[in-house]
């Protein structure tokens, strides 16, 4: 348990002018290297779960821990530094920065953050390769790095997405619902390359979507309700 890569205890959560408790969770953890499939019909709270993972938000009560520090220890500064070197998000929109390129978009990281950078250049001796090894890591070829986000297809968007949040390879990487805009065959082929490079990284990946399809990919599935006791008393009310 102490060992966790991430852990939730006790973690109680609720929109501010909200009484209804949104999220309470007994006890959920994430382990280094594990893919974690989190799953639940929409509304039931799993972006918001995502958030607290990620010291985005803070819990009301509990506790939400990364790498065994709470995010509510941190002050914000401290929290942003935390995020940025040991977590990589994909983001539902991606929230790539538009007249970026692609390969400028996945620097982003490093330029944030000291350890992400020392660990890229460790892997592939310049930031640029690195950056280049995650692209074509992702299945995106060298007439794609160096075009504006904004000129690029949702589908390469999302993998652009991808590769800025594995570079200098953080320990736990978050997908808000990355498959939602893909139909089945780029939803399948987008799976096996994030997968395979979560694995190469050794990086954590926990996975949020409704889309039960994909369930199977990952050797951990959760479903939110089964661990939120908010969701529960809602439901047998």
């Amino acid at each position: 348990m102490a060992d966790r890569l991430l852990a939730l205890q006790d973690l109680r959560f609720a929109w501010p002018g909200n009484a209804e408790m949104c999220l309470d969770i007994a006890d959920f953890g994430v382990e280094r290297g594990e893919a974690v499939f989190l799953h639940g019909p929409s509304g039931c709270g799993k972006s918001t779960l995502l958030s607290l993972m990620a010291g985005v938000l803070l819990p009301q009560a509990g506790r939400a821990a990364l790498l065994g520090t709470p995010w509510a220890d941190l002050r914000p500064a401290a929290r942003d530094r935390q995020r940025v070197d040991h977590v990589g998000y994909i983001f539902q929109q991606f929230n790539l920065l538009p007249y970026l390129t692609a390969l400028d978009n996945v620097l982003l990281p490093c330029h944030f953050s000291a350890r992400r950078r020392d660990a890229a250049l460790r892997q592939a001796g310049t930031l640029r390769t690195a950056a280049e090894h995650w692209l074509a890591g992702m299945g995106l070829d060298a007439s794609v790095w160096r075009r504006a986000a904004h000129t690029l297809s949702v589908g390469q968007q999302q993998r652009v997405a991808a590769a800025r949040a594995l570079i200098g390879q953080p320990e736990l990487v978050i997908a808000d619902e990355p498959t939602s805009a893909l139909d089945e065959d780029r939803r399948e082929a987008f799976l096996d390359l994030l997968l395979s490079a979560c694995a190469t990284a050794g990086s954590a990946l926990v996975l949020v979507s409704h889309d039960r399809r994909i369930a199977g990919r990952f050797a951990r599935q959760v479903a939110l309700p089964a661990i939120n006791r908010a969701a529960q008393a809602r439901e047998a009310a």
